[in-house]
């Protein structure tokens, strides 16, 4: 009797042991071992949809357009400790110096943004900087695993490049490197920050989702990445939908100096609008983090949806215009160019 009593006794205890630790997991945290969105809603888009959408007869399908690609501002970018600098490189890539640090965000040069080298959404605008025009890489930061943000090609010839460069990745994505034998990796929650030589650097929440493969979808996590250091202050936000996200954010890490914003991969809404903001919404964005100025990034490089290819930046500068924000407040910018930083 005395044995059936400690029994229950334990069985009271590792009940309540495991309660309290599923009660303290985050709520982005999923029992199943996967994440989702602060909202708690998650992309529900299923094959079918996907079906639906490409099958469309009404359906716009862009074709590619010969953007203009300028040279990188070299002059500017070898003086790391001197000047703050972004270069558009496509996509979400850039080469952002903040007077201590070379850093890479979402690093995609290849050909393709697919698992396969044949197939799959192709490049139809040049990278606006080689392997080889690029400085010594300090930190890459990771936004997510989709396939135009993750290259594997790229994130290997960097690492390859730059062996004491740190990658900054989300949470559950750090196996993935390390099974590609890139070592220098640590993986971050939303909120949590690591400091690189007197950067901070902290992993936001924002509203998207994660998958490479049929199988591991939501096994890793997604977000933005906010440098701050007494010099200057940054938002990248890799893949997002409009969320509430942003105002969380400037009321925890304050307004920005400057943020790099998607402004493209939008239509159709009725697909789209969970993963990837429009235009206006992510001026809406640009408002809620506080930042001072902003460049639009997300188009111009690979067809992912159905919006004409040059309709991003026409659209922003309307909609810039339309709430009456400065002009040179939320800009676009050409393929390899250096903007400097105030």
């Amino acid at each position: 009797m005395k044995k059936v009593a400690i029994l229950i006794l334990l069985s009271f205890f590792f009940t309540n042991v495991v309660m309290t630790e599923e009660d303290s997991r985050p709520m982005h945290h999923l029992k199943d071992g996967t994440f989702t969105n602060t909202s708690g809603v998650s992309n529900n888009k299923s094959l079918n949809d996907i079906y639906e959408w490409i099958t469309d007869k009404n359906r716009n399908k862009p074709t590619p357009y010969d953007f203009e690609i300028v040279s990188p501002n070299f002059d500017v970018i070898k003086q790391k400790n001197k000047v703050k600098s972004v270069t558009w490189i496509g996509h979400a890539t850039f080469l952002y110096q903040n007077q201590e640090l070379n850093i890479l965000t979402d690093p995609h040069l290849s050909l393709r943004a697919s698992p396969f080298s044949f197939a799959g959404p192709k490049r139809y605008t040049k990278p606006g900087m080689t392997f080889e025009q690029l400085p010594k890489i300090d930190v890459v930061t990771i936004s997510h695993n989709h396939y135009d943000h993750l290259d594997v090609k790229t994130v290997k010839r960097i690492a390859k490049d730059n062996p004491d460069a740190i990658f900054l990745v989300p949470l559950g994505l750090k196996k993935w490197f390390l099974n590609r034998s890139i070592k220098n990796v640590v993986e971050l929650d939303w909120w949590e920050n690591y400091d690189v030589k007197g950067t901070l650097i902290t992993f936001t929440p924002v509203q998207h989702w994660s998958s490479r493969t049929l199988f591991d979808r939501n096994k890793s996590l997604w977000g933005g990445w906010h440098f701050k250091n007494e010099f200057h202050s940054l938002i990248h936000l890799g893949d997002t939908g409009y969320t509430n996200d942003f105002k969380e954010t400037k009321k925890n890490l304050g307004s920005v100096d400057f943020a790099l914003i998607p402004v493209g991969a939008y239509d159709p809404r009725w697909f789209m609008k969970f993963s990837h903001m429009n235009p206006a919404e992510a001026t809406q964005a640009f408002i809620d983090l506080g930042a001072k100025k902003a460049i639009g990034m997300h188009w111009g490089c690979f067809i992912l949806t159905d919006e004409p290819v040059t309709e991003p930046p026409i659209l922003l500068k309307e909609e810039v215009n339309n709430i009456s924000l400065p002009e040179d407040s939320f800009i676009t910018v050409k393929h390899g160019e250096t903007i400097l930083l105030d």
